[in-house]
């Protein structure tokens, strides 16, 4: 709650601010607050804006790059990932190892 609050706070101070969240409540949350933040700034006041990503989609754009190189290695930082992140569904549940993905 504390970081969604500081995000919110930063993005109505006219920052644009992207956050990561994996849990679907939270980002239920804060996509709440981003479009609440579009419709102010449709109304012509002065805001920032807040961007919604989450591990997945950070991890596919690192998959083949230099840090995730291959499918172990992607299994390997997901593993780990996921040990201190409640909000990760198992990999096989992703297209993180999806032949799409590393052709």
């Amino acid at each position: 709650m504390g970081n969604r609050v500081h995000a919110v706070v930063k993005a109505e101070a006219g920052d644009k601010v992207t956050v990561i969240i994996d849990d679907q409540g939270g980002a239920t949350l804060a996509m709440s607050e981003k479009r609440r933040l579009d419709r102010i700034r449709a109304q012509g006041k002065p805001v920032g804006s807040i961007a919604l990503v989450n591990t997945v989609s950070i991890l596919r754009k690192a998959a083949g790059g230099v840090h995730v190189p291959d499918r172990k290695t992607m299994r390997d930082v997901y593993t780990k990932l996921r040990a201190c992140d409640d909000g990760l569904v198992p990999i096989e549940q992703t297209s993180l190892l999806s032949p799409d993905l590393w052709s």
